[in-house]
């Protein structure tokens, strides 16, 4: 779904003091939205509990848990950015009280009658779009369509959208990754018959390739309490890791793997997050792909057709040898 809202008042535009300063607040401490996207990933897979439930779709929640959803990222935000307790609203941010919505349906935040005059912090994310928009808005009944449900809460009007400081408007939400999938791939990956989390994992790294894949991902295959035992790379010495010998690396978000996945080209882990690749080694023919240094030798990103090379030991967390060729 594309959003058709006419952009809002922006920053240096709006004639509210109160709202600016809020405003400037937020961009400072998260200029890019990186936390405040985080916040959400984290809180859509807090409510899926695919570590124990298995679930990986918000159509498969609980309507109770839906309406639970509001409260989750009001807290979660307010442990993020450490808000303080508000007097009237949710948060005291600069001295300003604020109050949070959250919906999942953009547009459909339901506001309380004793949030008018005041700001309200208003938050959307969708799952399905991979999108999330986080605005302000200071309350104004006019601006309102009439409560008709039972709590007597408010929706803003579609028309007064546009009222809307936007903070970050229609931004990229971390993928979940199970959700997008093809049904045959997901299947293959959670297929009931394979009990062991191991093999679940296994899975996912050997079917998914160059995507970011987050830790509720992993969680939701593993469905163990362990589940980073099942991801982690077998360090010097001990065992070998089941994927290896089939040429594929699984990078994770510390800095060493994250500079080997800049110098293969491909996405790069953040916070919580892991890269597979299927790598071979350089040769003649792979001139100008971009190439990474690993354990003393030359990779690339295998291609269809490539030979399988066992993949190579990944640095330990102190180390960084990965460097960015195009030869």
């Amino acid at each position: 779904m594309t959003l058709f809202e006419p952009p809002g008042p922006v920053s240096g535009v709006c004639d509210d003091p109160e709202l600016m300063l809020v405003h400037q607040y937020l961009m400072k401490r998260d200029p890019d939205g990186a936390r405040f996207a985080r916040v959400l990933r984290d809180t859509i897979d807090q409510l899926l509990n695919g570590e124990a439930t298995g679930r990986y779709d918000w159509a498969t929640l609980f309507k109770t848990e839906k309406t639970h959803a509001g409260t989750l990222v009001e807290i979660n935000l307010q442990r993020e950015f450490e808000f303080g307790d508000g007097v009237d609203m949710d948060y005291r941010i600069e001295g300003v009280d604020v109050d949070c919505k959250y919906s999942q349906k953009f547009g459909s935040w339901m506001i309380p009658p004793e949030a008018e005059g005041h700001l309200c912090l208003l938050v959307w994310a969708d799952d399905y779009q991979s999108r999330w928009s986080a605005g302000l808005l200071r309350i104004e009944r006019r601006w309102l369509n009439g409560g008709t449900n039972r709590d007597m809460k408010f929706t803003v009007k579609a028309e007064h959208r546009n009222k809307i400081t936007w903070l970050w408007k229609d931004a990229i939400l971390p993928e979940n990754v199970l959700l997008h999938l093809d049904p045959a791939t997901r299947e293959r990956i959670l297929i009931p018959g394979k009990k062991k989390g191991q093999a679940r994992v296994r899975e996912l790294f050997r079917s998914i390739h160059g995507k970011r894949i987050g830790r509720g991902v992993v969680r939701t295959a593993a469905q163990q309490l362990d589940y980073m035992a099942r991801v982690r790379e077998g360090s010097k010495g001990r065992a070998r890791p089941a994927l290896r010998p089939e040429g594929i690396i699984i990078l994770g978000d510390y800095q060493p793997h994250q500079a080997v996945a800049r110098a293969l080209g491909g996405p790069v882990p953040e916070e919580g997050e892991f890269v597979a690749h299927r790598v071979v080694r350089a040769r003649p023919e792979h001139t100008g792909r971009p190439q990474a240094e690993i354990d003393g030798e030359f990779w690339v990103v295998a291609q269809p057709g490539d030979p399988v090379d066992t993949a190579p030991q990944l640095p330990e967390a102190q180390e960084s040898r990965a460097k960015t060729y195009n030869v």
